[in-house]
């Protein structure tokens, strides 16, 4: 496989989340692919409870993502 070389010290932060973003939604379009390793079942296992405890919340995706760009930029 060729190695793909990108100036990415000459983008944003917001453009590098973009890429980050636009690389996620290609690497999970077969998630039959993409597998955990076993330490993430405990991890979910404890925000879930975390979450019906209500010591947590959650918002809408494109919420959130608009909150992480009015951040970075």
């Amino acid at each position: 496989m060729k190695r793909v070389d990108l100036p990415l010290s000459h983008l944003s932060l917001a453009q590098k989340l973009d890429l980050m973003e636009t690389l996620w939604a290609e690497l999970s379009r077969d998630d039959t692919k993409l597998e955990s390793p076993e330490w993430h079942k405990s991890v979910l296992e404890n925000r879930e409870k975390a979450f019906k405890d209500g010591k947590v919340t959650t918002s809408d995706w494109e919420q959130a993502k608009k909150r992480i760009r009015k951040r970075v930029s």
